[in-house]
Order: C-alpha cells, then sequence, then structure tokens
C-alpha cells in the first residue's frame, strides 16, 4: 500500500447543500476526494465554497484545516465560531447549527463516519 499524498489532486465534483437546508446566498461547492478507505467510513480530501448559509446536522466527525476563506459556524445550541486560513477544528458527530461562508472558502478535511 502506498502513501497518500495530496501533491495531485483528482477533478473536482460540484455540489450544493440541499435547497432544504439552504438559508442564503447560492454557494458553489467543488470537493476533491484523495482518499477513501476500504470500509467506506473515512474520507480525506479537499473542499471549497463560494459564500452562503445552510444547516448542518453532522453524523460524522470532521477534522477540517482552513487553506482560504473565512467561515462562521453556529451551534443550536448558542456557540459561534469563526475560522479562517491556518485554522484548524473538529466538528463532532451529533453537531446541528449553521455553516456559513463569509468569503469564498477552501478547507482540507478528514472525515470518519461511525
Amino acid at each position: 500500500m502506498d502513501i497518500i499524498t495530496f501533491a495531485s489532486l483528482p477533478d473536482a465534483e460540484s455540489s450544493r447543500p440541499a435547497e432544504d437546508r439552504l438559508l442564503g446566498g447560492s454557494p458553489q461547492q467543488q470537493i476533491q476526494n484523495v482518499f477513501s478507505d476500504r470500509s467506506g467510513k473515512f474520507f480525506a480530501g479537499v473542499w471549497a465554497s463560494t459564500p452562503g448559509r445552510w444547516r448542518i446536522a453532522y453524523t460524522e466527525n470532521e477534522f477540517c484545516h482552513m487553506l482560504e476563506g473565512r467561515v462562521r459556524i453556529t451551534a443550536d445550541g448558542g456557540g459561534v465560531w469563526t475560522f479562517g486560513p491556518g485554522d484548524t477544528f473538529v466538528v463532532p458527530a451529533g453537531f446541528e447549527g449553521i455553516w456559513e461562508v463569509e468569503v469564498s472558502a477552501r478547507k482540507l478535511y478528514a472525515i470518519f463516519e461511525p
């Protein structure tokens, strides 16, 4: 088995938040999944989005490292976090709230589906 690098990224897949979750803007997202394990429970890659706001409900644990832009995450319980280039954070499974891309953003991600 070889080491997986991010030196050569796969073609991006385009997506948008589901219409029933969209709260504002018209965010266009790009996902470049670099790695998926055999179990289908672990993924890593690059995600990017133009500005917009949408509801989130995490079933997975996600490690994020911001490369560009600015995002604001608001928990249904009232916590608010803003992240920009160089910031690293984890969104745990069970988290619910609002994800807002304030300035077009790009991040590295590693996701584990329990």
